[in-house]
Order: C-alpha cells, then structure tokens, then sequence
C-alpha cells in the first residue's frame, strides 16, 4: 500500500482495459509518474492505488480486483486518468495524507465559472456524510480538494486553473461518476470514539479466572 498527497503529476491514457473473472488488466500510458517507478511500486489511478506489475519507457500495467473494480470508477475509465506517485520518505507532503482507497462514487452535479476558476458540485452517499466537513479535505478522482460548500447529499469544490488544466477535471460533465476518499483522519476519530463509548468487558467469573486472582 502507498501513501500519496493529493498532487497529480501528469494525466495518463488508458491503452487498454481487460476484464476478467477475477478483475481486471489495466495498460495506462504515461511517462512523468514513470521517473524513478519500479515494478511492485504504487501508483494512483484516479484516486485508486494499484500496483505496477508491467512497465515500459512509456506505459505501465496493474491489476485490478472485483472488489476495486465494484467499489470505483476503473471498469469503465475515460481516456484520461490523474496518476500520481506513491510518497518518499522525506518527500514534502503538498497536499493532505491520501491512501488510495476509495470509500465510494460520487457524481458531478453542477460546473459554475467564477473568473478563470471554477466551482463543481458533487453528490455523495449517505454513508459518507458523517465524513465530510465544511474546510475538510476530500479526494475526488486522487486530487486532494478542500470542501467549500456543503449540503445534505453534496458538496462543492474551488477549482484553482493549475488544477483545471492539469487534470482530468475539465474533461468531466454534470452525470460523470467521480472516484471519493474522505479524509482519512475522520475515520480514525470516529472509531476512537466508538472504542471509548463501548463499555469494558467484565471478567468471566469462572473458577478457572478465580484461581488465577488468588480467591
């Protein structure tokens, strides 16, 4: 498993995309996130950390499974994926700790142009509510974002024009299916808090546990 930023390094192009039983082969087209990567190194695909099994100068494959394939946007990828590195030890960490697990699909709602950056929407489900925060971070399609609007069943994103030309951002359209990895921080406080309410397990008084305290 990797730990990435958030930072896209370049858009690659799927070449091919194979299913199986089992899952899927996967042929991206890429050469930046290609620099410094070896076989059974991490890298992100839209948001989706998978293991590079083939590469060549400028393409790299990876398996994906049922479960990935169920729980993501892989089956059925658009020409133009986000990839990003798995993260170096000492590297600086640009935008928030992203581990390339998806916690389920959202779907673009709205695209509204504020000067020469851009305001998406996006809806989720109901399970993730309880993760996402106004001033949160959130991972759409492996792109670390900060939520500047929130509902119910949506929230929004602020999109800089780096962002928007240098990912697979531009290409979406109001019904596209988005990969969403809430932060993972939320997660950890909710099971601590879950772990701290649960009341302490009481001892099972049998004469076996008694001996043992020296009744």
């Amino acid at each position: 498993m990797g730990i990435f930023t958030g930072l896209i390094i370049e858009v690659g192009r799927v070449r091919q995309i194979k299913r199986r039983d089992d899952g899927a082969f996967l042929a991206i087209e890429a050469r930046k996130v290609l620099e410094g990567t070896r076989i059974g190194d991490s890298i992100s695909i839209n948001g989706v950390d998978l293991t590079v099994i083939e590469m060549n100068a400028d393409s790299f494959s990876a398996d994906a499974s049922r479960e990935t394939l169920g729980r993501s946007t892989l089956g059925g990828l658009r020409a133009g994926v986000n990839l990003e590195r798995a993260l170096a030890v000492g590297e600086r960490l640009g935008g928030h700790m992203v581990q390339g697990h998806v916690d389920g699909t959202g779907t673009l709602i709205t695209v509204l142009q504020e000067g020469n950056a851009y305001r998406m929407r996006f809806s989720f489900s109901r399970e993730l509510a309880r993760y996402i925060a106004m001033k949160g971070s959130i991972t759409v399609d492996g792109i670390s974002l900060t939520v500047a609007g929130l509902g119910e069943d949506w929230f929004e994103v602020a999109i800089i024009p780096h962002t928007w030309r240098e990912t697979t951002l531009s290409e979406l359209r109001p019904g596209s299916k988005v990969n969403l990895e809430v932060d993972v921080l939320a997660k950890y406080v909710e099971r601590l808090m879950q772990t701290e309410k649960a009341p302490a397990k009481q001892p099972d008084l049998t004469v076996e546990y008694l001996i043992e305290q020296g009744y």
